[in-house]
């Protein structure tokens, strides 16, 4: 079964989205910060990654080109809870920023457990169409 990395400051969000995937079979890791996701994608390989766009420690768009840098394939998948409705018109949104950095999918939290499931499997499958 495919390896899924959850990075995420939040820790509900985090081991919720860890739970779903495990229970729909998915062999799940986890990192609480862009630090700890970087080095777990240098010492491990994963399938797909779930990464928080705003945390703490590490802008998760830097996170995500850092992971491009090393596994170009790895889809991508950018989440938050931030939304950009009261931004102003010229800052991009969070789907362009999210793309921009790498990511090919979208979840918004709170997560709906049938999005977090549907995101992995389009990654996965785009993933077995670009190889």
């Amino acid at each position: 079964m495919a390896r899924i990395l959850i990075i995420d400051d939040d820790k509900f969000a985090r081991e919720a989205a860890q739970i779903l995937l495990r229970a729909k079979g998915y062999d799940v890791a986890v990192a609480e910060n862009g630090k700890s996701g970087i080095a777990a994608v240098r010492a491990e390989s994963f399938d797909v990654a779930i990464v928080d766009l705003f945390m703490p420690d590490m802008d998760g768009l830097n996170v995500m080109q850092a992971i491009r840098k090393l596994n170009p394939n790895m889809p991508l998948i950018a989440a938050s809870g931030f939304m950009f409705a009261s931004a102003p018109p010229q800052m991009p949104g969070f789907d362009d920023m999210a793309a921009d950095s790498g990511a090919s999918l979208t979840l918004y939290k709170p997560y709906r457990p049938h999005e977090v499931i549907r995101a992995v499997e389009q990654a996965l499958q785009q993933a077995s169409q670009n190889s």
